[in-house]
């Protein structure tokens, strides 16, 4: 059996199949180290409630969470729950929300979706893909970010950083968000499951960045395939 390459620094590097998937043990020294740079990892967007993390999580599509944490801080303290929301009503949402891109799109689903939720959900967001599919704004991403930071479960939110990372570093190439978010689920080893999109979203906007990627500050360098390193 043929040993795999090394580095300069005797450090294995890494083996990828014909897809250009990095191996088992390749992805388990990435997530290692990965998880070592932050232990804790955690969405950034400011919630209190699996409710305000479902309003957050929608307001963000093609907005920055700096932008949408700051539209939320006076928003949900006057309607942190669907009633309170649904009593709000979706021009006094959409005067809160007016920083934010799409911000009547946007109203006019949190109001829909708040009403869902009082009338078929108790006012309580539910914990199945299927049931957050169906509320208005909610796509796959965003229920799997709910199902992960507030249920805790495995499942892999696959934005435009998390497709970047996977596909530079061989971790989970995919050409969809869909391929990305499966080659996740069937490749990354157990142990890192539960945090592994978190780590890719913060590698991805503060270290493997789309423009000027910080590859001598990576902590992952010598393990990612991708040719087109900064020096």
């Amino acid at each position: 059996m043929t040993s795999p390459p090394m580095a300069r620094d005797g450090r294995t590097r890494p083996r990828a199949t014909v897809t250009g998937q990095l191996d088992h043990d390749a992805l388990a020294a990435v997530f290692a180290r990965l998880r070592a740079a932050r232990p804790a990892p955690r969405g950034e967007l400011e919630h209190r409630s699996a409710f305000t993390l479902l309003v957050a999580v929608v307001l963000s599509a093609q907005a920055t969470d700096r932008s949408v944490n700051a539209a939320t801080r006076g928003l949900f303290a006057v309607a942190d729950t669907p009633a309170r929301m649904l009593a709000l009503g979706e021009e006094a949402l959409a005067g809160h929300i007016r920083t934010v891109g799409l911000f009547r799109t946007k109203a006019r689903n949190v109001i829909a979706l708040s009403r869902i939720l009082v009338e078929r959900h108790g006012g309580e967001v539910p914990s199945s893909r299927a049931a957050l599919q169906a509320l208005p704004g909610v796509g796959r991403k965003t229920a799997n970010v709910v199902l992960n930071v507030w249920w805790r479960l495995p499942a892999q939110a696959v934005d435009t950083h998390v497709l970047r990372v996977a596909n530079r570093t061989g971790i989970a190439p995919g050409t969809t968000p869909a391929a990305v978010e499966r080659a996740l689920e069937d490749n990354v080893p157990a142990p890192f499951q539960l945090d592994a999109h978190h780590w890719l979203i913060l590698h991805g906007r503060y270290t493997c960045t789309a423009r000027k990627p910080d590859c001598p500050g990576c902590p992952i360098n010598d393990l990612c395939p991708w040719e087109g390193k900064t020096a």
